[in-house]
């Protein structure tokens, strides 16, 4: 009888698995270094052969935080028809995400609240940002917004606004409700401008 071997998933992908469990369920500064150690089954100087530092290692983390959601909206979004549809369903997306038992709100708020100016944390953040309000700005011209980056900006208050409710009233709903405005914001931007009669 042959033993069969069970190959463990690489060193940097189990110490990345770890911390984004950790890093976003507790906070990428009260996680110490050792709990993401103890957690991937690694030594210690395997965590610095991989990534050098815990700022490095939070940096992985939320790169893989912001790939993962640019490709699940990206792919979320390509079953729409509809371009209006395809807007408001970043809302959709929003609302399957917070409907999660796991849902801690979002990792880029939380990583940024706890973390200082300047430093990796608040660069992929920033990195994060462009991306959404790319992505909200294109989705507006493609729906026929008169003024897409005025749009752009309203929804990223609504999408702001809605990743916060839905956590802290630990309600979901809340990106429905982000939905309905932001539909009624699109439907005005998309009305024939009303002429005042002369």
């Amino acid at each position: 009888m042959t033993a069969v071997t069970i190959k463990k998933p690489p060193v940097r992908d189990r110490l990345l698995a770890a911390a984004d469990e950790l890093f976003y369920a507790e906070g990428v500064h009260t996680v110490g270094i050792d709990r993401v150690i103890d957690r991937a089954g690694v030594a210690k100087a395997s965590l610095y052969s991989a990534f050098r530092s815990k700022e490095a290692l939070v940096r992985a983390y939320l790169e893989a935080q912001h790939e993962r959601r640019r490709v699940r909206l990206l792919q979320s979004l390509a079953a729409y028809d509809d371009p209006r549809e395809r807007l408001l369903g970043v809302f959709d997306v929003l609302a399957e995400i917070a409907g999660t038992p796991t849902f801690r709100g979002c990792a880029f708020y939380n990583a940024s609240a706890e973390s200082p100016d300047g430093g990796a944390v608040q660069e992929v953040c920033d990195t994060t940002r462009a991306w959404t309000r790319g992505l909200f700005t294109e989705l507006a011209k493609d729906a026929g917004a008169r003024d897409p980056e005025l749009l752009t900006a309203q929804l990223m208050v609504l999408y702001d606004g809605a990743m916060a409710g839905a956590r802290m009233d630990r309600r979901p709903q809340a990106m429905a409700d982000a939905r309905a405005v932001a539909a009624t914001l699109l439907r005005a931007q998309v009305q024939p401008a009303v002429s005042n009669p002369a």
